[in-house]
């Protein structure tokens, strides 16, 4: 297997030549095997171990016997024991989830702090099988059949082409020393369910079910890539970009053959689930919103609008700017100087008659009732009439802000629209210039 395995990571993984590497390692064989084939290669390596603290005595020994192989390889060994059962309560996660999301943020951090180039783990062709047909059953696309990928940032899977049944003989033949975990033979869980009841039936139709399923993988992500070509070809015609929006145009999506097949693939990487809910909103009122876990879609009369849900959202409903200021950054950004300009066309900047305003101003969003005099109009109009007419949607609304002087009265629609009761005009000594 060494040598299969040298070819292998010099074919696929040229770039660690003279790199560092975080080899994840639980203490049994699979991770027992990477360690060593890595270190026989001479790699810079260093070992990272998670003790979850789950199976008492047990887990102690699996720490131990990645200390040993520290000592033996002469490398830096990262050992850290967690609450996994606390974390997982705090968080309300499976006891699985909770040590997963442990572990990488964990080997994440040891990495940057040691200045280690990648992390890799054990995952073989076995994982890769198991975690196909778990997503199988419970639903998919495309990604979830092409299985786990080789590489993904700066964690690398340098076994996954191997099977199993090769770590294991490599391990034996070359007397390495491994702990097993007694839970891998439970099948209360979905993945050891599969793995020792599904997997041995379909090994039985088909022996060589490993070897097929590599197979169909390649083809299959070859397939992903025609695949992502086509949906960037389409995402070309159909959307567009304001500020943090995406835009997606409803005519032309209505008009896609297989249209669900193409909603499928431009929203899963938005964290969509509800497909059926999407393609509703095609035809749905204007206004009708579905939510992901990130971000938020809104049907706004021909088009859908995307946006991140950002939970760093500004919840002061004010922020009032003093006589001295000349500029702030939060919640947005604003420079406010005095100047000798008289050109005001622009959205990006007004000019008003420093005479009239009152301090401190304030910077709000708009309120039900709210109301201006907008320039190049007679007379006053609602903020919301405004919008309306200017075809704002619920997301433009919601980002826009109003800035007002210390009686509350609107001098500008941040971006969009100055009140005329402050414009300037051609006897204006005392200008103010507020900018975004």
């Amino acid at each position: 297997m060494l040598n299969q395995f040298k070819e292998h990571v010099f074919l696929n993984f040229p770039f660690l030549e003279q790199k560092k590497i975080l080899v994840a390692i639980s203490g049994g064989v699979d991770s027992v095997a990477l360690a060593y084939l890595l270190h026989t290669l001479h790699y810079k390596i260093a070992l990272v171990h998670c003790n979850f603290k789950l199976r008492d005595e047990e887990s102690d020994l699996d720490a131990q016997l990645v200390a040993q192989l520290g000592e033996e390889f002469q490398c830096k060994t990262f050992i850290q024991e967690f609450d996994t059962l606390k974390y997982a309560e705090n968080n309300k996660l499976s006891i699985q989830i909770a040590a997963r999301e442990l572990r990488y943020k964990w080997f994440s951090e040891i990495a940057i702090e040691n200045n280690i180039d990648y992390i890799a783990t054990a995952h073989h062709a076995d994982d890769n099988l198991e975690t196909c047909l778990i997503n199988l059953t419970r639903g998919t696309g495309l990604d979830g059949l092409t299985g786990i990928p080789s590489q993904n940032g700066n964690i690398i899977r340098p076994l996954l082409p191997f099977s199993k049944v090769t770590i294991l003989e490599y391990a034996k033949s070359n007397q390495l020393k491994w702990r097993e975990d007694a839970s891998n033979s439970e099948t209360k869980y979905t993945r050891n369910k599969i793995r020792h009841n599904v997997i041995p039936a379909l090994k039985e139709i088909n022996p060589a079910l490993l070897e097929n399923f590599s197979k169909t993988i390649d083809y299959l992500k070859q397939t992903r890539t025609i695949v992502d070509q086509k949906v960037e070809e389409i995402l070309t015609e159909i959307q567009s970009k304001e500020g943090d929006i995406i835009k997606f145009n409803i005519e032309k999506m209505l008009k896609l053959p297989n249209k669900e097949a193409y909603i499928f693939e431009i929203f899963k990487d938005y964290n969509f689930t509800e497909w059926n809910n999407i393609s509703e909103l095609l035809n749905a009122q204007s206004g009708k919103v579905v939510y992901s876990k990130s971000h938020v879609l809104l049907k706004d009369r021909d088009s859908l609008l995307l946006k991140e849900l950002k939970s760093n959202t500004v919840n002061a409903s004010k922020f009032f700017i003093e006589k001295d200021v000349e500029e702030i950054t939060d919640p947005i950004k604003l420079s406010i100087k005095n100047t000798d300009k008289k050109h005001t066309l622009s959205k990006n900047y007004v000019l008003v008659n420093k005479n009239l305003v009152t301090f401190p101003i304030i910077l709000r969003k708009w309120e039900e009732g709210d109301f201006f005099y907008p320039t190049g109009m007679s007379g006053k109009k609602k903020v919301s009439k405004f919008f309306k007419d200017e075809k704002f949607s619920k997301f433009m609304k919601e980002q826009t802000w109003l800035l007002c002087n210390a009686e509350n009265e609107i001098m500008w629609i941040v971006g969009t629209r100055q009140d005329r009761r402050f414009s300037i005009d051609e006897s204006s000594k005392n200008i103010l210039q507020i900018s975004i």
